[in-house]
């Protein structure tokens, strides 16, 4: 599973000086399995205490970046832990899901899909 933690990444300064950036994807890095694709979609979530993500997959490079709480996320039956800072690389048609690592506590995220080359449309309302 491809964690990736803010806790671990050194800021590179950037633009003339100005700006600390944290690389958690370096540029070009996906450039080979994305080929093709397209931006699908951006959004942000909350899972509710006591609630998950219904299991599911779809033709898309999936990235959760984790804003606040704490969750286990699941891709092909292998759990793991994840926190705020943390994004989370799911590969395209592998089964996942989220709950929160609490009954007392949800976990808020943002999430950004890249479609592969001539994904068909996805329903996201049954996915």
């Amino acid at each position: 599973m491809d964690v990736r933690s803010i806790e671990g990444v050194a800021p590179v300064i950037e633009h003339n000086g100005t700006v600390p950036v944290w690389w958690l994807v370096s540029p070009r890095e996906m450039q080979e399995i994305t080929q093709g694709g397209y931006l699908e979609l951006a959004n942000e979530f909350e899972v509710k205490a006591g609630g998950y993500v219904y299991p599911h997959s779809h033709p898309t490079h999936e990235f959760y970046y984790v804003t606040s709480g704490k969750g286990i996320m699941t891709i092909e039956g292998e759990d793991c832990p994840i926190s705020q800072g943390d994004l989370v690389y799911i590969p395209p048609d592998k089964v996942h899901t989220l709950r929160p690592a609490s009954d007392n506590a949800g976990i808020h995220c943002f999430c950004f899909a890249v479609a592969v080359k001539d994904a068909p449309p996805i329903d996201y309302t049954s996915h």
